[in-house]
């Protein structure tokens, strides 16, 4: 007899990318081992109709198929929602979702600008027994989830520098059409840092290295894209942003250089960290996944960095070999394990102890874009 597992019934606002993204999570759930609970994929919502063709095909359980996202909220088959859907609807659809008790995992920044997030979480306090959590997978990669242990360990020493970047190239070609997020009134002023922005930053957040400044180099690249009838209209947000901060914690003061861009050319969805220390250093990179470089220190000795090939090293175990590659898809994977799992079990009793980026973890970030978005008008250094 198969074993019982407690079923987290899930509805998914937004069948875009990302909510295809994760339609295909819940049907690769057989690759996890061990776990006590699996997600059941009940209720879909877009305003586009013609994307229920796709998930009908491929799911049988969905009850409810709708174009009104409150449907979802006052369905009694729907336990939590992924929600994908553009910054500017952020504060109206999480803070419903939040009010009628359904589960969330939203997309990033949470919230157009730092008010709207503030919004957000002002819900969130007020309906404590809701879990509410972010998107970011990268973490969940081998290689990140080894960038985490020696953080935590405390391996590197003094501090010399850390940076961390989310790279891609798809804004490359002037001639792409224009996208919401590239108008100002769907995307937010933040461009860029809000769509990757948490990327890059939710490890420092996690480990405690909140900024204490930042200057911010800001660059549209390209100022004009042609729209849907071929017309060039203007582009109105960052496509990339260099942002130069100083870490100041109880024992540590180091600078730290976080990048998100859009037009990296050469980069088709690049994740990295690198942290340097006088007794440890550590970099990481998702454009080789299976690589990770370390080097020790002690005086006198040699500086020689160590290259390993890490394979398949999951916090959520799975079928897949030791000797295989992870990619995009796990790490989405595991993050939503980790979300199922904490809903399941609470925080305190997770399977693993890393889980999804938080809402505070998004206010902080709110408040680096925001200085970051003041200092690329001031030209200067901005203390948050």
């Amino acid at each position: 007899m198969p074993r019982a597992k407690r079923e987290l019934r899930f509805g998914i606002i937004g069948l875009g990318l990302m909510g295809r993204e994760f339609g295909s999570a819940a049907a690769r759930w057989a690759h996890l081992l061990n776990l006590s609970f699996i997600p059941r994929i009940t209720a879909i919502c877009d305003t586009n109709e013609k994307l229920f063709e796709w998930w009908d095909d491929n799911f049988d359980g969905i009850k409810l198929r709708t174009t009104n996202y409150h449907d979802l909220l006052g369905s009694a088959d729907v336990d939590a929602i992924y929600c994908a859907v553009p910054h500017n609807l952020h504060a109206g659809f999480y803070t419903d979702i939040i009010r009628a008790g359904k589960h969330m995992l939203g997309e990033k920044p949470f919230g157009i600008d730092a008010a709207a997030n503030a919004q957000i979480l002002e819900v969130i306090n007020q309906h404590p027994d809701v879990v509410v959590a972010c998107s970011s997978e990268f973490p969940f990669f081998p290689g990140a989830q080894r960038v985490i242990r020696y953080i935590n360990e405390q391996r590197f020493g003094k501090i010399i520098e850390v940076s961390a970047g989310l790279l891609h190239s798809s804004d490359l070609d002037p001639n792409k059409k224009i996208n919401w997020k590239r108008m100002v009134h769907m995307n937010g002023e933040y461009g860029c840092m809000g769509d990757l922005g948490m990327h890059p930053l939710h490890i420092p957040l996690r480990a405690g290295w909140m900024p204490s400044n930042v200057r911010a180099l800001l660059s549209n690249i390209v100022t004009q894209r042609p729209d849907a009838s071929g017309q060039l209209v203007p582009c109105e947000t960052w496509d990339n942003a260099t942002l130069a901060c100083e870490v100041q914690t109880a024992d540590q003061h180091f600078p730290m250089v976080i990048q998100t861009y859009r037009i990296s050319p050469g980069d088709t969805n690049t994740w990295y960290i690198r942290i340097t220390g006088t007794e440890f250093s550590v970099e990481y990179s998702t454009k080789f996944p299976k690589t990770l470089r370390t080097m020790e220190y002690t005086s006198g000795g040699e500086q020689a960095w160590k290259v390993v090939d890490l394979g398949y090293e999951t916090a959520y175990p799975t079928i897949t070999g030791g000797i295989f590659e992870f990619g995009f898809s796990d790490g989405l994977l595991q993050m939503w394990a980790a979300f199922c799992d904490q809903l399941a079990n609470g925080r305190a009793n997770m399977m693993q102890s890393y889980y999804c980026a938080t809402p505070t973890e998004t206010a902080l970030h709110h408040r680096v874009l925001t200085a970051a978005l003041e200092s690329g008008k001031r030209n200067q250094v901005v203390n948050l």
